[in-house]
């Protein structure tokens, strides 16, 4: 069963939707979960298909948009700040704590994507999240600002920040917001990797959603690029840790490094053979076993 839902970040109103496991008796206490949206995404895709799923096996289970995304409040629209989205989850948790039939000793996370370093982030000092997991996890800060395999020089990173200020001159004069495509909005020939599957699921009827039309304000970059989803994970993220992976995924690195130095002791990196980075939002081969890991994830460490 799902349940529209509305919950405060600060001054902003979030949208939600809460999935409850079958024979759902509100006298009761569960382990929860809350699941973060790739970027560029809505509670829709990828994040409501692992909400629903997830509760199929008795976890109160809560996608959300993300701040100025999808059906959640805040100006300029399609803003991609990774603060804000940070303290998303934390909000989110805020939530979950309001609700009688939630175990608040009992609260996971689970992020895809930019969703995943978003969550890997929040859950390094948000103490009630218990058990941490991500699918195709990156860090939005190195992806954006270095690109793939990180090799986009700074001088170029630079050039682009200078773009991002002179935009913010113009739009403080009286310009209008610049918005650029979050994936290419045409494939290139040629064109491989984790962008063009982009292309695939949100531009084309695989997984679009008339919330998500592919844009993101352009002067998002100058917060991108400072920010660091693995910052402090040698030190406070010491929660149990799974991160999932496909084996061809160009982004897989993320995972890789993200499990190799957290503080957890108890984390594992599992990589999906076969699979691509978008692979694993919504093809069944691929979803399904990962399902079945989290699963077995989360009721080890919030049962």
């Amino acid at each position: 069963m799902q349940k529209n839902v509305k919950f405060k970040n600060n001054q902003l109103l979030l949208a939600g939707n809460l999935y409850v496991p079958a024979g759902f008796d509100e006298t009761k206490k569960y382990p929860a979960i809350v699941v973060s949206h790739p970027g560029g995404g809505v509670k829709e895709q990828t994040a409501g298909l692992y909400a629903n799923k997830l509760s199929e096996s008795g976890f109160i289970t809560l996608a959300f948009d993300a701040s100025y995304q999808g059906e959640s409040e805040g100006t300029p629209r399609y803003l991609e700040d990774p603060y804000a989205r940070t303290e998303d989850v934390r909000a989110a948790v805020d939530y979950l704590t309001t609700l009688s039939y939630v175990d608040t000793r009992k609260i996971g996370a689970l992020g895809v994507c930019a969703g995943g370093g978003y969550t890997v982030a929040a859950a390094q000092t948000e103490r009630r999240i218990k058990a941490v997991a991500t699918v195709s996890m990156v860090d939005i800060g190195s992806l954006f600002s270095e690109g793939i395999a990180r090799a986009v020089p700074v001088e170029d990173q630079i050039k682009l920040l200078e773009q991002v200020s002179g935009q913010r001159t113009a739009e403080a004069n009286g310009s209008e917001t610049l918005h650029g495509p979050y994936v290419p909005q045409e494939l290139e020939e040629g064109m491989t990797g984790t962008m063009a599957e982009g292309h695939e699921y949100y531009v084309t009827a695989r997984g679009c959603h008339e919330n998500a039309p592919n844009r993101f304000v352009f002067t998002s970059f100058d917060k991108i690029f400072t920010f660091s989803a693995f910052s402090h994970i040698d030190k406070f993220l010491t929660q149990p840790f799974l991160a999932i992976a496909g084996s061809d995924a160009d982004t897989r690195y993320f995972s890789e490094e993200a499990v190799q130095d957290a503080a957890s002791r108890d984390k594992e990196l599992f990589i999906m053979d076969g699979a691509t980075h978008v692979a694993l939002y919504d093809q069944p081969e691929y979803v399904g076993p990962a399902v079945e890991k989290l699963e077995q994830f989360f009721t080890d460490h919030l049962k």
